[in-house]
């Protein structure tokens, strides 16, 4: 007899509207059927048509709009579903769309990185997540990674076991690509244990446009860093802050190898308390030390 995964990760190439509710609505309403937990995290252009399709059991669905649970990439396992999976002891299903066109080129890594960690992250445990890709309007470099992120890929009528899957410690690796040059006019400022209070104070200084609870998040988020990089690296670091638009976007880097790009790392639960903060985390790491990059806007 052929035993059932614990866990699935599956990949939906859609090209329209009436095939992306031909491969969510069937796998949804047999969740409710079984009895099983189910979330919906998609865009919101997708949800009313979704319900509608579903008919009454939309009522036994959580939906989510991804674009803004899911702004930042690396907040959606521990935010979205982690969250929802730790909230029963059943097997769960659940539809997440976490890259969608429009997605920048600065969050792209970061989206692959989230789909290649879910396999780690929820190895052993029994669920299924279904990710759509909007294969009509997706870049094909897009459509390839996912193939390498999934074990499992739908297309039309076929549904396959990926040849392109890759180890999701290597992708994660290969996409732990340079970030952008800070600009020019950059503030910078060495930081070390003594003046951890004083940087907490510089940073509430320069984001003083921001929310009162923004700023103190970001205080919170860089201090976290800044303390990662005193305890695990050298013992010291810079802080670069910049401006993008209507973005403050600080930088910690420092001398150090770096953590693994996993959703704990860190100090114990640190990361995961960064990207909650942010609207984007970006790491890279090399021979000469790491840089995390954070943005949070208005």
């Amino acid at each position: 007899m052929n035993s059932v995964a614990p866990f699935a990760h599956e990949a939906l190439f859609y090209r329209d509207e009436g095939d992306f509710l031909s491969g969510t609505a069937r796998f949804v309403a047999d969740g409710v059927d079984s009895g099983e937990p189910v979330l919906v995290a998609v865009p919101e252009a997708h949800i009313a048509p979704l319900r509608a399709r579903l008919g009454d059991a939309a009522d036994q669905v959580h939906f989510i709009d991804m674009t803004e649970a899911g702004r930042n990439p690396g907040r959606i396992i521990p935010g979205v579903l982690m969250a929802f999976s730790a909230s029963t002891q059943r097997r769960f299903r659940m539809v997440g769309e976490p890259i969608w066109p429009g997605r920048t080129d600065l969050e792209y890594p970061a989206c692959v990185q989230h789909e290649a960690l879910i396999n780690t992250a929820f190895e052993g445990r029994q669920g299924v997540i279904l990710c759509p890709y909007d294969a009509s309007a997706l870049p094909g470099h897009v459509l390839e990674d996912a193939r390498r992120t999934h074990p499992v890929v739908i297309d039309g009528e076929r549904r396959v076991a990926s040849e392109w899957y890759t180890d999701p410690a290597g992708l994660a690796d290969i996409y732990n690509v340079p970030l952008p040059s800070p600009p020019a006019d950059a503030e910078e400022h060495p930081f070390t244990v003594g003046t951890l209070a004083h940087m907490r104070k510089v940073v509430s200084a320069y984001a003083h446009w921001l929310r009162r609870e923004q700023i103190e998040d970001l205080m919170l988020a860089v201090n976290e860093l800044a303390t990662n990089s005193i305890l695990h690296a050298s013992g010291r670091g810079v802080l670069r802050m910049w401006r993008e638009g209507d973005t403050v976007v600080c930088e910690v880097s420092d001398k150090g190898a770096g953590f693994p790009p996993s959703f704990t790392g860190l100090s114990g639960f640190g990361i995961v308390m960064v990207n909650l903060l942010c609207d984007l985390v970006r790491t890279h790491t090399s021979h000469s030390g790491t840089t995390v990059r954070v943005y949070l806007g208005r």
